[in-house]
C-alpha cells in the first residue's frame, strides 16, 4: 500500500522540479542584457574629435545608426549631467561626441 503513495509523490516532486526548473531557465533568458565593460578608455581627449573618440565616450561602435546615437548620447548624459553632479567639461564632451558621430560637428566642438 505505500509503495503507490511514495510512487506518487515521487512523479510529483519531479514535476514540480521540472516546473521549477523551466520558470528558472524563462526568466534566465528574460533579463535584460547587461553591459559588459572589460577595460576603460585609458587615453585623455584629442585637440579635434575623431569618430573614433566619440564611439569611446557613448559606449558604441563608430557605424551606428542615428537613433542609437541619441539613445547612448541620453544614457551618458543622464549619468554626467552638471545638474545632477557631473562637469561642464564632460557634458561639453559628450555633446560633442553626439555632433561628431551625426555629423554636426563644427569647429574644435568643445566649448572649453
Amino acid at each position: 500500500m505505500a509503495t503507490p503513495l511514495i510512487a506518487g509523490m515521487a512523479i510529483a516532486a519531479v514535476a514540480y522540479a521540472g516546473r521549477y526548473g523551466i520558470q528558472a531557465w524563462q526568466a534566465f533568458k528574460a533579463r535584460p542584457p547587461t553591459a559588459r565593460m572589460g577595460r576603460f578608455y585609458e587615453g585623455g581627449f584629442q585637440t579635434v574629435m575623431t569618430r573614433r573618440e566619440a564611439a569611446l565616450i557613448l559606449g558604441i561602435r563608430e557605424s551606428t545608426r542615428s537613433d542609437k546615437v541619441k539613445e547612448a548620447h541620453r544614457r551618458v548624459m543622464v549619468a554626467n549631467h552638471p545638474d545632477s553632479g557631473g562637469s561642464h567639461y564632460l557634458a561639453s564632451k559628450i555633446n560633442e561626441a553626439k555632433d561628431v558621430l551625426l555629423g554636426k560637428a563644427k569647429g574644435s566642438g568643445s566649448a572649453f
